[in-house]
């Protein structure tokens, strides 16, 4: 998917929801344990019932690697599921891969040639050698770690370096010259919103993926009001808030509903912004 695709696919739904499949066998519902593949049951009904309401979805690898070889085989089962039923909706790995350039090849084939997802995130910790293979696939994107939602991001990301910069803002500025924002994305947290104007004065262009609204309690408001661009240029993710709304027989509805309110938010938005 290219990014006028994408920009075509946030106009059409009228959102920039992404959903983030983070599918744990401990917190499905119940009565699911009953089904053949309780973790394909739970994702299919999930991505059935949001999807009218997103344009992405984001499984988590992690997710799926703690169930070995079958954890695998319901990824591929999943983003199957979404490419056939749903091929316009983008699909991220979440896998946060980055090792020596000929490593990352592999990586890069695996994700792009193997599993098919149109993007993958990747940290940027070992350089330009270790992204740029990820870079080499027409229609598929590099989703960068720049400025993470969580705690621990300030032990690193928010240091200030000799000349002044923050240590994100030197990964935003090198890494912008290796890709375009046709190719590339930053991961940027919703927690860390006041952040998004600099952000945005170093890559006013590029699609961010913001996770943190919701369970992290992020503001989607202040997202919107600093980091949207004239083409929307956001993707705000949001996992636990919707596919655990509902442990019971109601998942399914209970996830539309959690993500058709954030989709209605969103749409006044991109109304305000004339996209």
């Amino acid at each position: 998917m290219n990014k006028q695709q994408l920009i075509d696919e946030i106009k059409r739904t009228g959102s920039f929801l992404c959903v983030g499949l983070d599918t744990d066998i401990r917190k499905i519902p119940a009565h699911l344990l009953q089904c053949e593949n309780p973790i394909l049951e739970f994702n299919r009904q999930i991505i059935d019932a949001t999807a009218p309401y997103c344009v992405a979805y984001k499984p988590n690898t992690a997710f799926y690697e703690t169930m070995g070889a079958e954890g695998w085989s319901n990824l591929q089962k999943t983003v199957d599921y979404i490419r056939d039923k749903y091929p316009e909706k983008l699909i991220i790995a979440d896998a946060k891969r980055g090792d020596i350039g000929n490593t990352s090849a592999m990586y890069a084939r695996t994700f792009f040639e193997s599993m098919g997802v149109d993007a993958v995130t990747v940290a940027p910790y070992m350089g330009e050698d270790s992204v740029k293979p990820f870079l080499g696939y027409e229609g598929k994107w590099v989703v960068l770690l720049a400025l993470t939602s969580n705690k621990g991001s300030h032990d690193f990301q928010m240091k200030t370096l000799a000349d002044g910069m923050k240590l994100f803002q030197q990964v935003l500025t090198t890494s912008k010259q290796w890709g375009s924002d046709d190719t590339m994305m930053y991961v940027v947290g919703a927690t860390q919103s006041e952040m998004l104007s600099e952000i945005r004065n170093i890559i006013p262009d590029h699609f961010l993926l913001v996770p943190g609204v919701g369970a992290q309690g992020g503001s989607l408001a202040e997202v919107c009001r600093y980091g949207m661009t004239r083409d929307c240029g956001l993707l705000v993710n949001a996992s636990r808030s919707i596919i655990y709304a509902s442990n019971g027989e109601d998942f399914a509805e209970a996830a539309a509903h959690e993500a058709k309110k954030l989709a209605d938010e969103m749409s006044i938005y991109l109304s305000q912004r004339g996209v």
